[in-house]
């Protein structure tokens, strides 16, 4: 990797040990480039939060949408200390950004204490399997709401 992406997982995981030492929560950190600015930084901060979403990715996707005024994330790269979780992942996703960088890897994290790979089994799992109980119920009305959208003018896609 070049000096530049170097420089910038540096950050991501100066933000993690930060928060780390402060309390906030695990050893997680990221940070949102574009172009050649960080424009979102974030630390997980689940246990100073009491929020089991304050996960560093998402942290960093809420701070960088923040300022630069966009749900999406095009154009920029992810910089973080680990690789994400599935929940961290599905963000990411959903953020649309050019390219992730990560450092240390699931099963790195998984040796750490920090398991996830439950939730990878978990999702194949039918509903009624899973250790969380699944029931699906009112579809018929939910669905009516897609289709209210639908005919939404002005809506915006994404």
């Amino acid at each position: 990797m070049s000096t530049r992406e170097q420089r910038f997982m540096q950050a991501a995981i100066d933000v993690a040990r930060e928060g780390m030492l402060q309390g906030k929560g695990g050893p997680f950190g990221c940070v949102i480039v574009l172009g050649e600015e960080i424009v979102g930084k974030g630390c997980n901060s689940v246990v100073g939060d009491n929020d089991p979403t304050a996960h560093a990715e998402v942290v960093a996707i809420r701070d960088a949408c923040k300022n630069l005024r966009s749900f999406q994330l095009t154009g920029c790269e992810v910089y973080t200390s680990c690789e994400p979780c599935p929940m961290c992942l599905g963000a990411i996703y959903w953020a649309r950004p050019k390219r992730v960088f990560f450092a240390a890897n699931r099963h790195d994290a998984q040796q750490a204490g920090f398991d996830d790979s439950f939730i990878y089994e978990e999702l194949k799992l039918p509903y009624e399997a899973r250790q969380i109980l699944m029931n699906e119920f009112g579809r018929n009305d939910a669905v009516k709401l897609f289709e209210e959208y639908a005919q939404l003018p002005g809506k915006v896609e994404y």
